[in-house]
Order: C-alpha cells, then sequence, then structure tokens
C-alpha cells in the first residue's frame, strides 16, 4: 500500500472514531436527559394536584366571609382564608410552569440554569412563605369551623369568646413561629443549612442535578 493510500485509510478511520465518539456522546447525553425529565415528572404531577386544593380553600374563604357579612371577625378569617388559597394556587402554578419551560434540546447549561431557578424559588421563596403561612393558618380555619356550629343556634363566636382566648390565640401562633425560627437558628450554627436546603429542594430536584452534573462531567472528560 502506498503512503497516500495510507494517510487516506488514517483519515478515513479517524472521522469514523470521531462520529462513534460524537454519536456515543450524544446517545450519553440524550439517555441522561430523559433520566431528567421523568425525575422531574412526578414533581410536575404533585404541582398539579396542588392547583385545585388551592381553589379549595381559596372558593371555602370566600364563601365564608362572603356568608358573614358585618362579622368582622369571621369576615377576616375568610378573608385570610382566601389570600392563603390564593397563595396555594399561585406557588405551585409558579413551579410548574418552571419546570415545564425547561427545554431538554437545549445546553447543558441552560438547562442547569433553569433546574437552578427551580430550586432557588422551592427554597428561597416558596418554603419560607408557606413555613410561616403554615403556623397560624390552622387557627382562623378552626375558628371558621367553630363559627360554623355557632351559625346552627344563630349566635357569633366572637361573641362569645371566653376572656384570655385572644391571648391563647396570639400564643398558638408565636409558639411555632418561634420553633421555626429557632430551628433555623440551630441548623445554621451546626452549618446544616445546605442540608435543610436539599430537603426543600426536593429529591426529584437533587437527582436531576446529579443527573446533568454526570453530563457535565462526561463531556470533559471525553469532549
Amino acid at each position: 500500500m502506498e503512503l497516500d493510500d495510507m494517510k487516506l485509510a488514517w483519515q478515513v478511520l479517524d472521522r469514523r472514531l470521531a462520529q462513534q465518539h460524537s454519536l456515543n456522546l450524544q446517545l450519553f447525553r440524550d439517555g441522561k436527559l430523559e433520566h431528567v425529565r421523568r425525575r422531574l415528572q412526578p414533581l410536575a404531577w404533585t404541582f398539579a394536584l396542588q392547583i385545585p386544593l388551592g381553589i379549595a380553600m381559596m372558593l371555602w374563604g370566600i364563601s365564608f366571609w362572603s356568608t358573614h357579612l358585618g362579622d368582622a371577625g369571621s369576615m377576616a378569617c375568610g378573608i385570610v382564608m382566601q389570600v392563603f388559597g390564593t397563595l396555594s394556587v399561585f406557588f405551585p402554578a409558579r413551579a410548574l410552569a418552571l419546570v415545564q419551560a425547561i427545554d431538554y434540546a437545549s445546553p447543558v447549561l441552560e438547562i442547569q440554569r433553569r433546574i437552578a431557578d427551580l430550586r432557588a424559588w422551592r427554597v428561597k421563596v416558596e418554603a419560607p412563605v408557606f413555613a410561616v403561612i403554615g403556623c397560624v393558618i390552622w387557627i382562623p380555619a378552626l375558628l371558621m369551623l367553630a363559627q360554623y356550629e355557632g351559625d346552627r343556634v344563630g349566635v357569633s363566636l366572637w361573641d362569645h369568646l371566653r376572656p384570655g382566648t385572644a391571648s391563647w390565640l396570639v400564643l398558638s401562633a408565636v409558639v411555632p413561629l418561634a420553633a421555626v425560627g429557632l430551628a433555623c437558628l440551630v441548623l445554621r450554627r451546626m452549618g446544616r443549612l445546605p442540608w435543610l436546603a436539599n430537603r426543600l429542594a426536593g429529591a426529584a430536584v437533587q437527582r436531576a442535578e446529579a443527573e446533568l452534573e454526570a453530563v457535565m462531567r462526561f463531556e470533559r472528560e471525553n469532549g
């Protein structure tokens, strides 16, 4: 075989190896991104299921205050529940939009940025808001249920509260809020805030991040 023929053969072999390497890289990337999509799909379903629950709470609040016009205490409870229901619709809807905005055909860095946005929303916005609201929302809910009992006999709960009830309600809100604040402080002092952030972001987000990191590592090592 002449030298020119050998060079041509090596060039053909190099091209085939490069094509095979590119194909292997693409197959690995596509497989990992499919895993990411599957990891996030149940999370998207969870968000979608939370929206009707939020709507139900919002409608409950509206129905309650609109049927207790003139009763300031009952109206306040109904409005608070309506606001909570509205937030319970908005927050999962926002998170669902973040999941659905991910384009798995885009570069890995862009997908990582989208998932980072989802993590930031869940950890820095959603979790703190619902941690605070969750400590107190049971109080108006309890009062609303109690007022329904009063409605049966035509009396207002607020006209028949026992002495000290207001103080008890305030204390019932302050104690869990203080407990949440103390827990965060202890975790900060222990250096466990990253652990907390991962728990709040959710296992699906963590696994998706791990899959994407594997793709980036594979591309660096085989690029």
